[in-house]
């Protein structure tokens, strides 16, 4: 899809995190997956939970939480995985996000997007498009791209890329 038709569409899903909801832009969005054993990558970054096998593919997986600064919790029946595309320097990686739940896919027009306000916010604002005010609660709205630098990424794809050697060889 290209970006002019992803930029006319509206729709985002919407998952929380704690009490707070959170938005990603459908376009982003591959698959959502019931969790699953999640098998541990050694020296991995502390927010990089592991990679899973999605239809014969390493995927690695991320605790959102972790990578918000939020605090670990149990995993629910609510518990799921966000299959994520992810654009890094024009090249797309496959990352899969844990969040505590989906909630809904809600039509957010631009119109409805405010901007940050600018007193302390917990969260990076590089990655946050704004807020957007849905019936009577505020949605963060996401920019999926950018919650993970180059570096970040480059890391969690190298260590796809050696449990992905290490499985081939076991083979």
């Amino acid at each position: 899809m290209d970006t002019e038709n992803k930029n006319q569409i509206k729709s985002y899903l919407t998952f929380k995190l704690g009490n707070e909801e959170f938005a990603a832009h459908v376009s982003k969005v591959l698959n959502i997956l019931e969790m699953t054993p999640i098998t541990k990558v050694p020296k991995a970054p502390d927010y990089l939970k592991g990679v899973i096998n999605l239809r014969g593919a390493v995927l690695p997986v991320i605790d959102t939480r972790t990578k918000f600064g939020m605090p670990e919790t149990e995993y629910t029946n609510n518990t799921c995985i966000i299959v994520l595309d992810i654009d890094v320097d024009g090249e797309s990686v496959h990352v899969g996000a844990i969040v505590d739940s989906v909630q809904a896919v809600l039509e957010i027009d631009n119109s409805q997007i405010m901007p940050l306000p600018t007193l302390g916010s917990r969260y990076k604002s590089e990655f946050i498009i704004g807020m957007a005010k849905v019936e009577e609660r505020f949605i963060i709205i996401l920019n999926m791209d950018a919650i993970f630098s180059v570096d970040e990424i480059t890391s969690i794809v190298d260590s796809n890329q050696s449990v992905a050697e290490g499985t081939d060889a076991q083979q």
